[in-house]
């Protein structure tokens, strides 16, 4: 039984998780939030707001930005400096997406044409640069330095993160602890941070920040090992990215990494066939996915990622019982059963 099919079952087997509690709960931040990044993304060149709103008009879950808003409230902060740096994680999410696209020469993000297909790489690129910039000026009118320090060292591993995957990239060899630490760095971190510097701003104590830390970190660790398993199970209408994009730019994800573990000699020329020299010919894809299948490896993901989100579930225990906690972890099941 394929596990697309085991992913549908469990859907149906229990209520379907979702983060409308939690964007319930955050609501009206979420607007001031949004207002926040419409006014700081202006400037008098006029390309900057055209590509950087084609982007964040698009859409998206906002997660990031909501780990800020919620972390914050739990911690039962009442003023509003978590509005400034809830723009300032999305303003580093929305940078980090516009170089991806041109690293990736994506054409699709988030069920539309990418930036870059539309306004080409300097344009993508350059913008991006600005929205990095905007949001350290987002930390700096916040004026505490370690707000800045986290979300400051954030960015430079994301960057690490990216340059890492670079390195690991087409490479059939890379072990399972190598790929980890690729989303480690540029992915679960800024997850980490996000949900952070809601106790910092908060003035909890430090084992409290600790805690919103592992929560984070663990979320993001399990939503981009669901990430890489639906981009060989999922559809496109629904993904809002082409399905296959991992493949066809001979990305290595933890399912392949495991399944090329498990593989045999005929398997394992295969994967660098298509994957390291990108010599793919039509069914190759078909035939990639039924491999994972048949090894095993995009339910061993699964599995691994559910391991994350009971780690983040239990980063949560500090906190005491309310409503924004019970829709913190219920975003943890949303990103394990999601299907975009």
């Amino acid at each position: 039984m394929s596990v697309v099919i085991d992913l549908d079952r469990e859907r149906q087997e229990r209520p379907k998780p979702s983060i409308d509690a939690l964007t319930g709960l955050t609501q009206d931040d979420i607007q001031q939030v949004n207002q926040t990044i419409i006014d700081r993304m202006e400037s008098p060149v006029i390309l900057i707001p055209q590509v950087a709103g084609h982007i964040i008009a698009a859409g998206g879950k906002r997660l990031r930005p909501m780990l800020t808003l919620a972390g914050a409230r739990m911690c039962g902060y009442e003023g509003d400096r978590h509005i400034g740096l809830a723009a300032c994680v999305e303003f580093i999410h929305t940078a980090t997406l516009l170089h991806d696209d041109v690293v990736d020469a994506s054409d699709l993000r988030r069920g539309a044409a990418s930036a870059n297909a539309v306004w080409g790489n300097k344009s993508s690129v350059l913008v991006g640069d600005f929205l990095f910039s905007r949001a350290f000026e987002l930390m700096v009118e916040d004026g505490n330095l370690d707000v800045l320090r986290i979300l400051s060292q954030a960015s430079s591993i994301i960057a690490e993160g990216e340059v890492l995957q670079l390195v690991t990239a087409n490479d059939t060899e890379t072990t399972e602890e190598d790929y980890l630490e690729v989303i480690r760095s540029k992915t679960a971190k800024l997850f980490a941070a996000a949900a952070e510097i809601g106790a910092v701003v908060a003035d909890r104590p430090e084992d409290e920040w600790q805690a919103l830390d592992a929560f984070g970190h663990n979320l993001g660790m399990a939503f981009q090992l669901v990430d890489d398993v639906l981009d060989y199970s999922a559809r496109q209408a629904t993904l809002g990215k082409a399905v296959g994009d991992d493949f066809r730019e001979g990305k290595i994800t933890l399912p392949v990494v495991l399944a090329f573990n498990a593989a045999d000699g005929n398997e394992k020329t295969f994967w660098r066939r298509t994957l390291e020299d990108l010599e793919q010919k039509k069914g190759d894809f078909r035939r990639a996915v039924t491999m994972l299948e048949k090894s095993g490896a995009l339910a061993a993901s699964m599995e691994r990622a559910r391991d994350f989100g009971a780690r983040a579930r239990q980063a949560l225990e500090p906190f005491p019982d309310c409503d924004i906690k019970s829709a913190l972890a219920e975003a943890v099941e949303f990103a394990i059963h999601r299907s975009y």
